[in-house]
């Protein structure tokens, strides 16, 4: 299947996913009264309109370049996971809000052992689907489904803290520690939104992409040594799911124009086979040695180029 409809399809399970959780756990959360369970419902409401804004970003990142944006749609998926981000502090700062009154004034919990299987329930539906996001994610390289798969891996670690709260308080009667369950998990929302603020800050910002992709390169550029004299100025960022990159590659100078972007045509194609998502851009120099007396016919790297240039598929 296509890298674009695999992502696509990714992110309608997310929606339907977070959509099942978030209906039952508000249910269960209004018959106990239980703020703890309440906030985890909250919690989904708002991955359904993350995974929403995703399926959208997605879709829009997927189209081709065009006019008006002629390096792609990429960053869509980064202004999606931006977005994101927003929206989890926003829900950690109203559940620490409302905790604290809970905890203040109080509140009648009842019938947690609906809860208690609700949570428990959840927890191995968020594990299924973060693994299969996470996946996709690293198949194709979306940074709004890795943000996507994080949500569901907060879910697990924190449905599995209320769950044990919830088996505490029905125990040892402490209405007390569900409020307070709820200040925990938000600050810990919290944490992971600045985490991915930072994720989605580094795309806006074009960061250079990470050393090991940047040693991919030059490796497959040095794999190429016959073809040039030299490389440099390599620049790369990303955008979305894109790994935008370029450099100066040095050739003889006595090759003649077609020669040279046959070379830099074959070098850019080779890049983004093996790299997926690599947008390629080769800026070519010719060759100033001073001291070099070659004449055009008889440069000896142009005659050694010239015959891997015929390998080439024309």
């Amino acid at each position: 299947m296509p890298r674009a409809n695999r992502k696509i399809r990714a992110a309608r399970i997310s929606v339907a996913t977070a959509t099942g959780l978030a209906a039952i756990k508000l249910v269960t959360g209004l018959a106990t009264g239980s703020m703890a369970i309440l906030s985890s419902a909250i919690d989904s409401l708002l991955d359904i309109f993350m995974s929403g804004v995703n399926l959208l970003a997605i879709t829009k990142a997927e189209k081709p370049a065009d006019k008006a944006h002629p390096f792609g749609h990429g960053k869509y998926e980064t202004l999606a996971t931006l977005i994101q981000s927003s929206i989890i502090a926003i829900s950690g700062l109203v559940i620490i809000g409302e905790s604290l009154r809970r905890l203040y004034v109080g509140s009648e919990l009842r019938g947690l052992e609906g809860g208690i299987f609700i949570l428990a329930f959840s927890i191995l539906a968020s594990w299924l689907i973060s693994r299969y996001l996470l996946r996709v994610a690293k198949e194709t390289d979306s940074s709004a489904l890795r943000a996507d798969s994080l949500h569901f891996s907060m879910d697990v670690y924190t449905n599995g803290g209320l769950l044990l709260g919830l088996v505490l308080i029905r125990l040892f009667d402490l209405p007390w520690l569900d409020p307070v369950l709820s200040i925990a998990i938000a600050c810990y929302i919290l944490f992971e939104a600045a985490r991915l603020v930072r994720h989605g800050l580094r795309d806006v910002l074009d960061e250079e992409l990470p050393e090991s992709i940047r040693a991919e390169v030059t490796r497959l550029i040095r794999a190429h040594g016959d073809l040039h004299l030299d490389f440099h100025n390599l620049r790369t960022r990303r955008a979305g799911s894109q790994k935008i990159m370029d450099f100066h590659l040095t050739l003889c100078r006595h090759l003649s124009v077609h020669e040279a972007h046959r070379i830099a045509d074959h070098l850019e194609k080779r890049i983004e086979e093996e790299i997926p998502g690599a947008d390629v851009t080769i800026h070519i120099e010719p060759c100033l040695i001073e001291d070099c007396d070659h004449e055009f016919d008889t440069c000896p790297h142009r005659e050694k180029v010239l015959p891997l240039i015929d390998n080439f598929s024309r």
